[in-house]
């Protein structure tokens, strides 16, 4: 083989590597990627709440209150739901993190009623980029990687449009955390954030 075939050779080799370098980094932000998962548990809808008559809630009050008063005061780090039960921990709105970067939709945090936490995002939609990932951080609305502060990657986003669920590991403390962000790993760039709040 002479010098010239093998520049040739060299020469198409790079180019099917830069070309696909490419398409991997820029065709996300042109192919959208769409998931619909549901939540694991039921949460009351509105007509289920309106059918319980004022009578009801009197009652349920006044049993709470005399439950509360026999039992001893006692500081708790965090509510635990009761059987059956699931509370909302932290809930937050997403925004956009430039003008390019864009994102909507709304974050919250659950506590089910096992104690497992699970992260949901509802009518939720951000631009597309490589190797998105959802991170709970401790900085309140980081714009670049050094604002995140102490965070928690909970894994690839798994598409940039739809409802979905990430778990949260039971020994977090939730209550250090205070924004859900969209990143990107290798460009280490903000895509969208959401402040969390009680």
């Amino acid at each position: 083989m002479n010098k010239r075939t093998v520049i040739v050779i060299a020469g198409l080799v790079g180019a099917i590597v830069a070309a696909s370098a490419g398409w991997y980094f820029v065709s996300p932000l042109f192919i959208n990627r769409t998931v619909d998962e549901q939540l694991p548990f039921e949460l009351p809808s509105d007509s289920e709440l309106e059918e319980l008559a004022p009578e009801d809630f009197d009652d349920l009050a006044a049993e709470i209150q005399s439950t509360a008063a026999m039992m001893p005061d006692k500081a708790m780090e965090e509510s635990m739901p009761a059987d059956g039960e699931t509370l909302v921990l932290l809930q937050g709105e997403f925004q956009d993190a430039d003008n390019f970067h864009q994102g909507s939709g709304k974050a919250t945090i659950f506590q089910l009623a096992d104690g497992s936490r699970l992260l949901r995002l509802e009518d939720f939609s951000v631009t597309n980029g490589p190797e998105l990932h959802v991170i709970l951080a401790t900085g309140a609305s980081p714009t670049a990687r050094f604002d995140l502060g102490n965070h928690i990657d909970l894994g690839k986003l798994k598409g940039n449009l739809g409802n979905q669920n990430y778990e949260i590991s039971a020994d977090v403390n939730i209550e250090l955390y205070q924004s859900v962000v969209i990143y990107c790993v290798p460009f280490h760039v903000v895509f969208s954030v959401a402040p969390l709040s009680k």
